[in-house]
């Protein structure tokens, strides 16, 4: 198959595809996180399957998300939205050309524009916006950590379940790169570096002052990293040669913190509830009174489930 050809002598070193004989309209392929990004040495998988139009048509192709929404254009159920796919709107130019277009295009496009240092700005609009404000650029520093975490975890799925064919690849590749991921986490946790940025190493000439990840990104983290590190040594890593972060006292300060934040915030939303439910009562009744409790304790249900499940999962 002529596309096969072009896998084989063009494929970067970064992008690994299996093919299947019995199948030859089936294949699977793995991308390494590029450096320099939240992806940064994360596997992500990707199952493409070749209609029977093809090249009239471009590839069917499915992300294994194993539930995690890591990117605008990855979608936790399979999705992958691409001009190059016909997923997404574009110009004629970025979009499927059955004499131009190849696979290998995909592969690259998607460890290029989908999975780059700033994912933020992949949502529809954000990335027209210029110049951008200092708030866009925290939000997506942000959304940079929110993606890191689940990498980490969409890791810890894929050690748990390789995907068929790649079960001595995934192993072998946690294997080697197992401790610089664990001294970035390291690092990112301590406040050391950004997402995806530069890991620096504190000493007396390089004192961090001011921490470059934020609290809530520590508290998750906090909690995932001793999972990682289980799960890598039971593949096999070894570990010795790093120093392992203790994150027991970070857990502690979160938990000080809630505990200190919270019930601020309790109180909070408790005045702001029983003001609202007199202004209701006051101005429309206590039918429109019963609906918009409803509609508060589901708000409620919400803000807890945002705040507070993302740091047990």
């Amino acid at each position: 198959m002529k596309e096969w050809r072009i896998l084989e002598k063009h494929l970067p070193d970064s992008i690994f595809v299996r093919v299947y004989e019995e199948r030859v309209d089936l294949l699977r392929a793995v991308i390494i996180g590029p450096k320099g990004t939240p992806y940064h040495d994360g596997l992500f998988f990707f199952d493409i399957q070749v209609p029977s139009d093809y090249p009239a048509s471009p590839p069917n192709v499915y992300y294994r998300s194993f539930g995690y929404s890591i990117n605008p254009n990855l979608y936790a159920w399979g999705n992958v939205c691409l001009s190059l796919l016909n997923t997404w709107n574009g110009q004629k130019y970025q979009r499927w050309n059955p004499f131009q277009s190849t696979i290998l295009q995909v592969l690259v496009s998607i460890q290029g524009l989908v999975l780059n240092a700033e994912p933020y700005y992949n949502e529809p609009g954000y990335g027209n916006i210029s110049p951008r404000p200092s708030w866009f650029k925290k939000r997506s520093l942000r959304y940079n950590e929110d993606v890191f975490i689940m990498s980490c975890k969409t890791m810890l799925s894929i050690l748990k379940r390789p995907p068929k064919s790649f079960e001595e690849f995934v192993n072998q590749y946690f294997r080697n790169r197992a401790s610089a991921i664990l001294v970035a986490c390291h690092a990112y946790i301590n406040g050391q570096a950004e997402i995806g940025g530069p890991i620096i190493t504190s000493t007396a000439e390089t004192k961090i002052t001011t921490s470059l990840t934020s609290f809530t990104f520590k508290a998750a983290a906090g909690f995932l990293y001793p999972r990682l590190v289980d799960s890598f040594i039971k593949n096999g890593s070894s570990v010795e040669s790093i120093e392992l972060l203790d994150t027991s006292k970070i857990m502690r300060k979160s938990i000080g913190r809630r505990h200190t934040i919270y019930p601020r915030s309790a109180v909070m939303l408790l005045v702001l509830i029983i003001f609202a439910m007199f202004f209701v009562q006051k101005f429309y009744g206590a039918g429109v009174l019963l609906y918009s409790l409803f509609g508060f304790y589901i708000l409620l249900l919400f803000t807890c489930i945002y705040f507070f499940l993302p740091l047990y999962m």
